[in-house]
């Protein structure tokens, strides 16, 4: 099916704090500027109000992509099986990632223009009784189409048939835009950054921790990332 011609609106609406940011000195995305930006004006905490977490949030410097990698590689190990929905452009380059870290990508087809389907995430993973996928990865709100998928509705389908699928979420269009509830919803690990709606410096992603997995299952055997949490890495 014909996916229609890319269309990006970006850069995102700014408010009056923001497009004078540029008037100040670039706070940059090094370790030592970035240990700044996490202590100043609370920035941690203002991070989980938006979020909706009473648990920490992580900060670190790299792209969304970096939160990405973050995410997967620090709770999953290579030859793990996930299930992930085609919503637009943005999904279809994490499953690439996913499969350039050799994890086993059940990639259900979608035609850009609706969120993932709580109804059919349920029914596959119905079908998985050996529980062989081992998390649901979902873009909240896929920047390339913007169309919003309900994260809320796929705990909860994920939930009636008691399959322990980690789920992680990528919000780095939505987070501070549309409503999300990290720790009301049970998401295990919610990846986002710092330039779009949350309007501070770029090059910094932020991220929930992997609460329930951070102890996690065997250390993987490729494992590479830039970004390592603990000493799976």
């Amino acid at each position: 099916m014909s996916q229609g011609r890319h269309f990006l609106q970006i850069p995102w609406p700014q408010p009056g704090a923001g497009s004078g940011a540029p008037r100040h000195g670039y706070a940059g995305h090094r370790p030592s500027q970035l240990r700044l930006c996490q202590a100043r004006e609370g920035g941690i905490q203002g991070c989980q109000k938006i979020f909706k977490t009473a648990g920490p949030v992580i900060i670190f410097p790299s792209s969304g992509t970096g939160a990405w990698e973050a995410a997967i590689v620090n709770t999953l190990s290579p030859g793990d099986k996930v299930l992930m929905v085609e919503t637009g452009h943005f999904a279809t380059l994490w499953r690439q990632m996913a499969g350039r870290w050799a994890f086993e990508v059940d990639f259900m087809p979608g035609d850009w223009r609706h969120g993932a389907d709580p109804a059919a995430i349920e029914a596959r993973l119905a079908q998985d009784k050996a529980h062989a996928i081992k998390a649901v990865m979902v873009v909240h709100n896929e920047t390339s189409t913007g169309v919003t998928s309900r994260v809320g509705d796929i705990r909860a389908a994920m939930d009636r048939v008691g399959h322990p699928a980690l789920l992680l979420v990528d919000t780095i269009s939505s987070l501070g835009s549309v409503d999300y509830r990290h720790d009301e919803w049970k998401v295990d690990v919610t990846v986002s950054c710092s330039q779009k709606r949350i309007h501070a410096a770029s090059r910094a992603s932020v991220s929930t921790p992997f609460p329930k997995k951070l102890a996690p299952p065997p250390r993987p055997t490729r494992c590479r990332a830039r970004i390592g949490i603990g000493k799976r890495c």
